[in-house]
């Protein structure tokens, strides 16, 4: 399978949750796609004026396509979540996220045409970056780094991004 053939599929697969723009432009370098998902849940008792507590979450994933994974595309990932993806569109240029917030997911997801070697392997695997609000009170923000790689058809992900790893092996069963 190609990478554009994967993203399709991956795409279609988001769309029914996520907002999809496509393409999306950080700082002047254009993505092949970027998804949006929000939700917000509140307790209340018999009226929505007694609200006990409510809270928003949000996912951001950043598509990215590449022919091979290198450390530099692990750094530029890393700079995206650290200097646009929660600034921007978590804290939304702010000192914090709005009240109600309680986690945003920065996902990046990469598409790779070739295998990733051992030294990527362990780059990926060691992708971190978490933030707490206020001793975490107003929430946290947390990235998630998943690698499809249509060579060998394998999905490598950071510790907090496993659960995807299913998600995207379908993919490539269709």
């Amino acid at each position: 399978m190609k990478t554009a053939d994967y993203l399709e599929r991956l795409l279609q697969k988001y769309s029914g949750i996520f907002d999809i723009y496509q393409p999306y432009v950080i700082h002047g370098k254009e993505y092949p796609a970027y998804g949006y998902f929000y939700s917000h849940v509140e307790k209340y008792v018999l009226v929505r004026e007694a609200n006990m507590w409510s809270s928003d979450s949000y996912e951001h994933i950043l598509f990215i396509i590449t022919d091979k994974v290198d450390q530099a595309l692990i750094d530029e990932a890393y700079s995206v979540v650290k200097d646009y993806m929660e600034p921007i569109l978590v804290r939304k240029g702010e000192e914090f996220p709005a009240e109600g917030h309680m986690y945003s997911y920065l996902t990046i997801s990469l598409i790779s045409e070739h295998a990733l070697s051992k030294d990527m392997q362990k780059a990926v695997k060691h992708f971190k970056y978490e933030k707490g609000y206020k001793f975490n009170i107003r929430g946290f923000a947390q990235a998630h780094i998943v690698c499809a790689t249509m060579e060998d058809e394998k999905v490598y992900t950071n510790y907090v991004g496993r659960k995807s790893t299913k998600f995207y092996k379908n993919i490539f069963a269709g």
